[in-house]
């Protein structure tokens, strides 16, 4: 197999795997605790955390482990900025990336619906609102100025549980509870629980991330307009 290929597969088995975490935990949580948003919210915030740190430690190694389209893009726009010689995306391979991830948040959510036997259709929760377009792009472009901020300064290594962390914070201070994150974004539209999202509702989610990662990647430039020199993850 290709040095691609074993990426493409890294990719997407991970952004399914990541995406059964937050749908299966969902699920779980108001199963556990009918009637109790906030202890959902709780259940279903740890067990992303955790599942989150893990599965960047398991595909980091093959692929970066970003699960994200954004961050691929935030990845090969740095990268080309800063004249990396292969050691960053080429836009074709941000394309596949995408491909494989989007693919595998779907992929996730039908397996999540499956193991706790939840029929697999279109979520009916509605979360396009102002306050929640807002919410994704504070989210989004922390997560990605926090990833890239670490690489630039060699703290790579870090990545796995700063970024489980960054997310369980973001679960709650943020009205959106964070997806940040636009294949996990489609992954949850199949999925009519808890971690659902409405198809109507996605377009605007992906567009605030959007915007959010071009947030977070001009805060690294300023920030950290010159890379360390350290190793990439």
């Amino acid at each position: 197999m290709s040095g691609l290929a074993r990426r493409l597969v890294a990719e997407g088995v991970g952004t399914a795997l990541l995406v059964a975490v937050v749908v299966g935990s969902g699920i779980a949580a108001e199963q556990l605790s009918p009637g109790d948003v906030g202890l959902q919210l709780l259940e279903n915030s740890l067990a992303t955390v955790f599942g989150l740190a893990t599965l960047i430690l398991l595909f980091g190694p093959v692929s970066g482990g970003h699960f994200n389209p954004v961050v691929s893009l935030a990845d090969w726009f740095l990268g080309r900025r800063d004249g990396d010689d292969g050691s960053s995306l080429s836009l074709p391979e941000v394309g596949a990336y995408a491909a494989a991830q989007c693919a595998g948040g779907v992929a996730g959510a039908i397996l999540a619906n499956l193991m706790f036997d939840v029929e697999t259709a279109l979520s009916a929760k509605d979360r396009a609102t102002g306050p929640h377009f807002l919410a994704e792009v504070v989210a989004t472009a922390g997560l990605v100025a926090l990833i890239f901020a670490l690489v630039r300064t060699g703290r790579a290594a870090l990545a796995a549980p700063a970024v489980g962390a960054y997310i369980g914070a973001a679960y709650w201070f943020t009205s959106s509870t964070s997806f940040a994150n636009p294949a996990v974004t489609v992954g949850r539209i199949f999925s009519d629980t808890f971690a659902g999202i409405a198809p109507s509702s996605a377009p605007a989610f992906v567009a605030a991330q959007a915007i959010g990662a071009a947030v977070g990647v001009l805060l690294v430039l300023v920030l950290y307009p010159h890379k360390s020199g350290a190793p990439r993850p």
